[in-house]
């Protein structure tokens, strides 16, 4: 017996043991059987507590240490139960963990054919295929049969002339005989939040066999234990000897993709004496971008916003979303991109995006192709990306009105489906969104409803729980604060709002508690006080052509709110008082946007159809007038022809411009040729 013999001889013993002696490992070992499941998990501290020297030859020698680990697996299943080693054919030995735990970033030379482990997010994912590892070939002449054990980066070709008949080229493949395991690649990148500024994210090619296959998703933060291999295919002859790493995987699990980090007990005890405060509310409040002066109200929704409802699943199957979502239109200098940065680095989980450099595909999903194979898969977007955290997007009034189709669905439904090159899928996009626009009309004008101030389709704002509009006007005291504190920050001293507030770290780490730990339930008083307020507003309906103040979709924004208020203090109960402050959250939102500019009355339809109640008379007038144009000239219709129809009915040429500009931005309308109108049928 060589040496090599007689050291795999000693691995195969140790493993052995190592398996029969483990409660654990055993307990797992008879689970797989009963489960008729083909892989041995085991934990690589189990592993390095029994042995050291078993457990570093793993690590630094993988590829022979898990072979071999594999047949004791197959052997030990065999004297167990004949009949399901047999079904199965296969199985394996997975180790969960490595010493070796790299950083996408810091993969280098020294790794491999060592076992890593690596965390990041699955971007890519191919369908799975089928990799022929034993094949049988056999002679077209003779029919002699030849067993040939291939490799993952290289065929093993059959001998081109065959050895009992000497016949040139006949072998064929016998697939029936031959044996396969499922084969995907995917590709992980960085996490979002590991990405040094200014750098593009690294990623890595990593290949999944057997029971691993379709185990995670694009979209997915995965914790993945593989061996560091390389691409011997790429070395081609005449060419440079430079080839790309790729990793085999071992052991891969998702993990919890809200929580990106360990809070440690210690931080759970300050955690919950942060809670016990009679005034945490205002303490989380005044930790949202201290920096930033006034905006309390504003800062009180996203602080809502990044501890989030509670997602509800109805007794038919119908989902309720439990993200909440904001919109801030602002006048220039407003610190809106400020706000949003804050909210960007604070949120556990964050994906920043600009709209301006976001594409439909860029913000859901795309289907893209493999330079190498040709074939078709799928690439998540910003908001599969942030599934579980804050899609953060600056400049929303900026996208293309077809890439802004793309957030619809992602934002009610907390899903993107897809549905190109023979590739249909729905993907989670369960993040909340706060959005920043500028005005239309480079400042908010107070004259005009919020679906003309800004440049975004009404079925678009009505997804928006909460929308706050911040107008620039000088006030003399507020100015002189604002001033002020600008000052006092770029002459290095601490202003008045940084004296009792959380740091950024901590506040994430609270965050994440909340969302871990607490899940809060309507006390009877909650659910009073909102029953209440909802048939007060609904009251305020005095028949057809009066304005609406509340929808069942506000009185579903109200519960998320009054839930993420009772998860700032921690509690598992969400009380009156946290309703009352939901209401006045509302209420500053309706005062800020949803008032009719006409009479003044609270009008949810200006945000929900975009047209006031007060002005829905003369556009219903309007767009059947256009109607009636249209089909006497058979084509499209002259705006000032228009106007003077219109002015005979009684509305004003002013109100007429303003319905077609209302009709084109929501894509209703469209001008073929300057001064002409055509609707879209």
């Amino acid at each position: 017996m060589s040496a090599a013999e007689l050291e795999l001889d000693i691995i195969r013993d140790k493993i052995r043991e190592f398996v029969l002696s483990n409660e654990k490992v055993y307990d797992e070992l008879l689970n797989i059987i009963v489960q008729r499941r083909r892989s041995l998990e085991v934990d690589f501290h189990d592993m390095l507590l029994f042995d050291k020297s078993l457990a570093d030859l793993a690590v630094e020698r993988p590829k022979l240490t898990l072979h071999e680990a594999d047949r004791v697996v197959q052997e030990l299943v065999e004297e167990k139960d004949p009949e399901t080693a047999r079904a199965l054919k296969r199985f394996h030995f997975r180790v969960r963990g490595s010493p070796l735990v790299v950083p996408l970033r810091k993969l280098r030379s020294e790794y491999i054919g060592r076992m890593v482990r690596i965390e990041g997010i699955v971007t890519r994912q191919t369908p799975p295929k089928h990799f022929l590892y034993h094949a049988v070939y056999r002679c077209a002449q003779c029919g002699y049969e030849l067993e040939l054990l291939q490799e993952l980066e290289r065929r093993v070709e059959p001998p081109p002339k065959c050895p009992r008949c000497g016949a040139s080229k006949s072998f064929a493949l016998a697939t029936e005989l031959s044996q396969y395991v499922d084969w995907q690649k995917i590709i992980i990148q960085e996490k979002p939040e590991d990405l040094p500024p200014g750098q593009l994210p690294r990623s890595i090619e990593v290949i999944l066999l057997d029971d691993l296959v379709d185990t995670v998703k694009p979209g997915d933060i995965v914790s993945l234990t593989g061996i560091v291999d390389l691409a011997l295919s790429e070395l081609k002859r005449g060419k440079p000897p430079i080839v790309t790493s790729y990793i085999l995987a071992v052991h891969a699990e998702a993990s919890n993709k809200e929580y990106v980090e360990e809070i440690s007990e210690e931080d759970a005890r300050k955690i919950n004496e942060v809670a016990s405060r009679p005034d945490v509310r205002e303490l989380i409040v005044g930790s949202i971008a201290p920096s930033i002066y006034g905006y309390e109200e504003i800062k009180e929704a996203i602080a809502c916003l990044l501890f989030g409802g509670n997602e509800i699943v109805y007794p038919d199957g119908v989902r309720v979303r439990g993200e909440i979502n904001i919109l801030l239109i602002g006048d220039p200098g407003t610190a809106k991109s400020q706000l949003l940065k804050f909210v960007a680095r604070v949120a556990p989980r964050a994906v920043y995006t600009t709209g301006k450099g976001s594409s439909a595909a860029g913000l859901t999903a795309a289907v893209v192709r493999d330079k190498l194979t040709g074939e078709f898969y799928l690439e998540a977007g910003a908001l599969v990306l942030a599934d579980r955290g804050v899609a953060v997007i600056d400049e929303i009034d900026k996208m293309d009105a077809k890439d802004r189709v793309a957030l619809h669905e992602a934002m009610e439904q907390n899903t993107v489906s897809i549905s190109k090159a023979g590739i249909v899928a729905t993907l989670n996009a369960r993040a909340a969104v706060l959005a920043a626009a500028n005005p239309a009309f480079g400042r908010y004008l107070p004259n005009r409803t919020v679906a003309e101030n800004i440049d975004l389709p009404v079925s678009l704002l009505s997804r928006f729980d909460l929308i706050f509009v911040i107008r620039d006007e000088p006030r003399e005291n507020f100015d002189s604060a604002v001033a002020g504190h600008i000052l006092d920050l770029h002459s290095g001293r601490v202003p008045e709002s940084f004296r009792d507030t959380l740091r950024p770290e901590f506040l994430r780490k609270y965050i994440m508690y909340a969302r871990r730990h607490v899940r809060p339930i309507l006390s009877e008083e909650a659910k009073e006080r909102i029953r209440r307020f909802y048939l007060e507003m609904r009251r305020k309906y005095q028949g057809p052509g009066t304005p609406i103040a509340i929808t069942a979709r506000q009185l579903e924004a109200l519960i998320r709110l009054t839930i993420a208020e009772a998860k700032m203090r921690l509690s598992q109960i969400a009380a009156a008082e946290d309703a009352e402050r939901a209401i006045r959250l509302y209420l500053a939102f309706l005062r800020s946007v949803g008032i009719d500019v006409e009479t003044g009355a609270i009008d949810i339809d200006a945000i929900m159809t975009g047209v006031p109640a007060s002005r829905r008379e003369a556009y219903i007038k309007v767009v059947e007038l256009l109607r009636r144009l249209e089909e006497a000239e058979r084509g499209p219709v002259k705006v000032e022809t228009l106007k003077a129809e219109a002015e005979k009915l009684g509305i004003p040429a002013g109100e007429v411009q303003r319905i077609v500009e209302l009709l084109i931005r929501n894509g209703e309308a469209y001008t073929p040729r300057p001064g002409y109108i055509k609707r879209v049928i």
